[in-house]
C-alpha cells in the first residue's frame, strides 16, 4: 500500500499505525526512498578496535563523539544498540535514531564457532524507553548471519521482532550478514543476492549488506544490481566498511546507487574515526548524494568546501 507521501506500507502495519509508519520512514529517507544510516553499532561488536589505535582521530575514543556527529551533521538516522542511546539519547533529541537489538563481540572467531546473535532487547523495551523519553526512535534494527548453524533462531526472531514493530509503525532494518563455518565466500555475489531475497521474505524494510565481489564478467556495482533486484521492494544500503580516502568513498558510494540500484549506505568508521569537523564534512557530502541526488564532482565540492 501506498499514501500520498509515496511511501510504501507493508501489509502488517495496522490501519491505526499508518501514519506512525510514514511519519518514521519519511523522517529517515526524507521522502526519497533512499536512507543514509550513520551505523554506530560497533561498541559491542568491534569492542575497542574500531575507536583508539593508528589512524583514528583521539575524538572517537569518547563514545558521545559519535552521538555530536550524528547532532551537527546531516544523517538520516543514527543506529546504536538501545543501552548505548539510554546513555546519551536524552542529551540529542534531535536525532532519529534506529534501536539495535541483539549483537555479539567479534572475540570469537567463525573459525572456531559460528555466530550466534540472540535478542538483548524487545521491541516492548524500544517502546517504554520511547515513550517515557520521547525519543525520536523511528525503527529497530536486527542482525541475521546467514548460513550460520543458528540461522534457524535468528531468521525466527527477526521475523518475530518484524512483525512486532510493524505492528507499532517502527521501521525494520537488517543487518544480513553471511558468515559461519559453511560460508566459503561472504561476498559472494550469488549468496549476496539471495541474501536480500531472505530480507525480503522477512517483511524488512531496508536490507544492510556488505557489498558483494566482482565476477569475471561483472564489476562489484554490476552484482550489486542483482542482489537488489533479488530484494525486491526491500530497499538495499551498503555497509561502508574500513575508512578510507573520503573521494574513493563517495565515488564508490554513487555508483552503488546509480549503477548498482542501492537505496543509499550505512556506514559509520569512515564517518566517527575522523575529528568532529572532517567527519559532518563527509555526512554533508554524503547526505547530498543519497538525499539531494547531486552529482559525483558536487558531492566532492561539498566535501571540500566544508
Amino acid at each position: 500500500m501506498h499514501n500520498n507521501h509515496n511511501t510504501f506500507i507493508p501489509a502488517d502495519v495496522p490501519e491505526k499505525k499508518h501514519d506512525t509508519f510514514v511519519k518514521n520512514y519519511t523522517a529517515i529517507t526524507r521522502n526519497t526512498n533512499r536512507l543514509f544510516l550513520f551505523s554506530c553499532d560497533h561498541k559491542i561488536e568491534h569492542l575497542n578496535n574500531d575507536f583508539y589505535g593508528e589512524g583514528i582521530s583521539s575524538q572517537a575514543l569518547h563514545p558521545e563523539h559519535m552521538f555530536r556527529i550524528a547532532s551537527q551533521g546531516n544523517v538520516g538516522a543514527m543506529a546504536t544498540h538501545l543501552g548505548l542511546l539510554t546513555r546519551y539519547a536524552h542529551h540529542y533529541p534531535t536525532v532519529h535514531y534506529i534501536a539495535k537489538l541483539n549483537a555479539t563481540t567479534n572475540l570469537v572467531p567463525s573459525e572456531q564457532a559460528d555466530p550466534h546473535s540472540t535478542l538483548l532487547w524487545t521491541i516492548d523495551d524500544v517502546m517504554d524507553f520511547k515513550n517515557n523519553n520521547k525519543a525520536s526512535i523511528a525503527g529497530v534494527g536486527i542482525t541475521i548471519y546467514l548460513g550460520s548453524e543458528h540461522e534457524a533462531q535468528q531468521l525466527q526472531q527477526a521475523a518475530q521482532v518484524i512483525s512486532k514493530a510493524h505492528n507499532e509503525g517502527l521501521v525494520t532494518i537488517i543487518w544480513m550478514y553471511p558468515r559461519g563455518k559453511a560460508i566459503y565466500d561472504e561476498h559472494n555475489p550469488n549468496l549476496i543476492a539471495g541474501a536480500t531475497g531472505v530480507a525480503l521474505s522477512l517483511g524488512a524494510d531496508f536490507v544492510k549488506i556488505k557489498i558483494p565481489a566482482p565476477t569475471e564478467i561483472l564489476t562489484r556495482a554490476q552484482s550489486l544490481k542483482i542482489a537488489c533486484a533479488s530484494a525486491g521492494n526491500t530497499k538495499v544500503v551498503c555497509s561502508g566498511g574500513q575508512t578510507r580516502n573520503e573521494e574513493e568513498f563517495l565515488q564508490e558510494l554513487y555508483e552503488q546507487i546509480h549503477v548498482g540500484d542501492a537505496a543509499g549506505t550505512a556506514t559509520g568508521r569512515n564517518i566517527f574515526q575522523r575529528p568532529l569537523a572532517q567527519g559532518i564534512a563527509l555526512t554533508n557530502a554524503i547526505a547530498a548524494i543519497v538525499y539531494d541526488n547531486v552529482d559525483l564532482k558536487t558531492g566532492i565540492a561539498l566535501l571540500r568546501a566544508s
